[in-house]
């Protein structure tokens, strides 16, 4: 390890060390005991020197290890305007296609889906400033697909400091993503039309969010008829695919954060393995294989530099009512059996 006898001595000036050791994962000091404050003054400390300590539980003891500090390029904002404004241009065509070629399907198409799409990223942004984490505005990302985008993105670029900040940036994302897709689909279903079911039309059973939805803002559809759904309720159709994707405890998506800062290292490996099995029952292959990709050719999920105390318990609670979210957003693939 580099610089060995200065990192000692920071340690040592906050913690009593037991031992050191090597391992493929890196070199740890062995620690006797912990306090969070403690140990977020050695955070800070080490930073000044380019460092980054990180603490875990150890066989009845705690291991402190430690990253060089990376760099931190700069943030060019003209990048996410040029990327928004391209976003726009191929969400507009989209809804421009899929409502039959009405401009004003287009605009309100557009609207809806960057709103929630921006609404999730933009949360993020939010709750990683709330915990001093660095991150960038949102990237949108344009793609000539059916929807105009591949949704967009935040590029976190240093350290979650503890399992708290892990959940927010977790959770915050999909929670306020829901709040305004809930709303975009009340709408897009009142301008929706009942039509009869024609051969060649895909239909998919949708979601129970929106089962529930439609039964209190429609009459019964009648046998042989279904929902031609207006290009607003299809932005919230794909803001609810959005939100159950991301809740899929895997890896590093907004889901395996929130594992992440529940479980351990191993238990959220296990329950990786159980999101990927429901994305493949539920059809969504390409995602799942993304997903598996994700996991095991990337390294592990680091968790917060603070992995020894846990969430508090209003997050404990906040992680049911997400799961529950997570139920209510379940959807198979369109043309699926299920």
């Amino acid at each position: 390890m580099e610089n060995f006898d200065i990192i000692e001595d920071y340690i040592s000036k906050h913690f009593q060390i037991h031992g050191f050791h090597s391992t493929e994962e890196g070199s740890f000091f062995t620690v006797l005991s912990y306090d969070k404050k403690i140990f977020t003054q050695l955070v800070h400390e080490m930073d000044e020197i380019g460092y980054i300590p990180f603490i875990e539980p150890y066989n009845g003891f705690y291991r402190i290890g430690i990253a060089q500090k990376p760099e931190r390029g700069e943030s060019r904002v003209w990048i996410n305007l040029l990327l928004f404004l391209a976003t726009i241009a191929t969400t507009l065509y989209a809804g421009y296609t899929f409502g039959g070629g009405k401009i004003w399907d287009a605009v309100a198409f557009s609207i809806a889906i960057i709103a929630v799409l921006g609404t999730h990223e933009t949360a993020h942004f939010a709750a990683a400033r709330k915990h001093g984490v660095d991150a960038t505005l949102p990237y949108f990302v344009p793609a000539p697909t059916l929807i105009g985008t591949f949704g967009a993105v935040i590029n976190v670029k240093s350290p979650i400091p503890t399992k708290n900040a892990l959940f927010d940036l977790g959770f915050s994302g999909p929670l306020a993503g829901i709040i305004v897709a809930i709303p975009v689909l009340i709408i897009g279903i009142l301008l929706s039309s009942v039509e009869p079911v024609s051969a060649g039309v895909l239909t998919f059973n949708p979601p129970l969010l929106m089962s529930i939805l439609t039964y209190f803002l429609l009459p019964p559809v009648p046998s042989g008829y279904a929902l031609n759904l207006h290009p607003v309720a299809f932005a919230g159709w794909v803001g609810i695919i959005v939100t159950m994707l991301n809740l899929m405890p895997v890896a590093f998506l907004d889901g395996g954060h929130i594992s992440r800062s529940l479980f351990s290292e191993g238990v959220h490996k296990v329950v990786s393995m159980i999101g990927i099995t429901v994305t493949v029952v539920l059809g969504w292959i390409p995602m799942a294989v993304l997903m598996f990709i994700i996991l095991f050719a990337t390294k592990r999920h680091p968790g917060a530099l603070d992995n020894v105390s846990g969430i508090t318990k209003w997050r404990k609670a906040m992680a049911v009512v997400m799961l529950l979210v997570f139920i209510l957003c379940l959807s198979p693939v369109p043309g699926s059996p299920f």
